[in-house]
């Protein structure tokens, strides 16, 4: 499903390190920046959960959006206030990830009303990613 490693790969997943999960955790909503098979470069604002090392994302729209299908298929980065983060995502299908991307969700934005619910239906969660260093 991705251009990179898939969820089964043989090698360990790579990490962030300590400052930068530090900052996408307190960082309440980043933009994820795309490039589509033309070149074109993409922005859109997302929300992030880190949770241990593991930093996650999740598509709203589906796997309709463009960013994820964008973000999945090469590189792409984040982009704080402070820092451009090269990343590349990593379909995240197991029960535990999207378990724990649902609870961060719920952790991180409580008083977001229609917009967690929305984030944390069944229908979506399959579009859990895990993102790493690019």
């Amino acid at each position: 499903m991705s251009a990179g490693r898939g969820s089964e790969g043989a090698q360990p997943p790579q990490r962030f390190d300590p400052l930068t999960r530090e900052l996408l955790d307190r960082t309440r909503t980043v933009e994820i920046e795309t490039t589509s098979p033309k070149g074109t470069v993409h922005r859109v604002p997302i929300w992030i959960v880190v949770d241990g090392e593991e930093v996650f994302v999740r598509s709203v729209r589906g796997e309709r959006a463009r960013w994820y299908r964008e973000l999945l298929a090469r590189p792409g980065a984040v982009i704080t206030r402070s820092r451009r983060i090269p990343v590349r995502a990593v379909h995240a299908g197991d029960a535990g990830a999207k378990r724990r991307m649902t609870l961060g969700l719920k952790r991180k934005y409580p008083t977001s009303g229609a917009s967690l619910v929305a984030m944390v239906r069944r229908a979506i969660l399959d579009t859990t990613l895990r993102l790493e260093p690019a």
